[in-house]
């Protein structure tokens, strides 16, 4: 890329624009200034909501909420067709019974998250075929749960942290949603423990209560279920038990699976910041001027510099840029080498054309 230069004559003129002088004749230093974040689509003037002008991008939010939607459909599906199944072969299911259609739900949903108490066993050929195939399947939908449906419920409660944080300050949606991406992985590390709590504290006093277990011993079981490790000795063996297993089973394995998730993610992160530290502190050599230098020219101008940095720090590399600048080129219809409304347009109009 940095070599081909009469192929990116437009990188070249970005990086070295012409300098600039002031009154006396000496060239002035150039300032670079943060450019603004694309608004937001219930923030646009009137006049661009037309449909021949550019498409306003989704939060990141309402991508996640249609996700989650789909998700759920997907699952209340598989739900309805293991209950079905299950149900037909209930005859063929041996272990500890209270009802026929409670007991193929409460069974699809021990199966899909793995935990396989013992208290409900396939009995015959078809039912432990059955249960092999739903396992698998349950296992990739619990996959897409973590996902999408997970990240659903966290971004709702990161939410109403924040809020909750300024409830007797007058802090705007906008400053909202800045402290959450500051902060996004403290958040949901945050809000990933508390929920699991909630649901291991929640569990064992349901446990103590209705199943009348021992404190220890429904501690215990809410410890293999969560794990999914499933020793079995102590279970859900009632009808109203059962009943709450059906949700808190998924909601409590899911949930510590996504906490364990979001610890990797912080760790990740903070391993990144060190790296970007690192990058910016150290000290900047001939070796490191001679592979900013993008077009060879001897010297490095700020966006080589900028460029050169983002690399090290791993968050660019030279394909991205090269995909980048083919973009870029495909944009200007104009070739002028600076990107417009019209441009944009026109290029959009050609690629619907062709």
């Amino acid at each position: 890329m940095a070599s081909d230069g009469a192929n990116q004559p437009k990188l070249a003129g970005l990086l070295h624009p012409a300098p600039k002088t002031d009154e006396k004749g000496a060239p002035t230093r150039k300032r670079y200034r943060r450019t603004r974040s694309a608004p937001m689509a219930n923030h646009l003037p009137a006049e661009m909501n037309g449909k021949d002008l550019l498409p306003h991008s989704e939060s990141s939010f309402s991508v996640i909420h249609t996700s989650f939607k789909r998700v759920a459909i997907i699952l209340i599906v598989y739900l309805g067709i293991g209950a079905i199944c299950f149900y037909l072969v209930r005859h063929q299911i041996k272990g500890k019974k209270t009802n026929g259609l409670l007991d193929a739900v409460y069974f699809c949903i021990v199966t899909m998250t793995t935990v396989g108490y013992g208290d409900l066993v396939p009995n015959s050929v078809a039912s432990k075929l059955l249960a092999c195939a739903f396992v698998f399947s349950g296992m990739a939908l619990v996959g897409l749960l973590l996902c999408k449906g997970a990240d659903y419920l966290v971004e709702k409660q990161e939410m109403l942290l924040v809020k909750a944080l300024h409830l007797r300050q007058n802090v705007g949606q906008i400053e909202i949603q800045k402290e959450i991406e500051g902060k996004k992985k403290s958040y949901k590390c945050f809000m990933a423990l508390a929920f699991l709590l909630v649901l291991i504290v929640g569990g064992t006093i349901f446990l103590a209560t209705v199943e009348k277990l021992s404190l220890l011993d429904s501690f215990y079981c809410v410890c293999c279920t969560i794990t999914t490790l499933g020793y079995g000795d102590v279970n859900f063996s009632t009808k109203a038990g059962r009943i709450f297993a059906i949700f808190w089973i998924l909601t409590g394995t899911l949930s510590l699976a996504q906490f364990f998730l979001y610890v990797s993610e912080l760790n990740t992160e903070r391993r990144q910041k060190a790296l970007v530290n690192w990058v910016l502190t150290k000290r900047i050599t001939n070796v490191d001027l001679e592979a900013a230098d993008l077009d060879n020219d001897g010297v490095v101008g700020g966006a080589e510099f900028v460029i050169y940095k983002l690399k090290e720090m791993g968050k660019i590399s030279q394909e991205d840029v090269s995909l980048i600048m083919e973009e870029f080129e495909d944009l200007d219809y104009d070739q002028s080498g600076t990107l417009s409304t019209t441009d944009i347009k026109l290029s959009q109009s050609s690629l619907r054309g062709s």
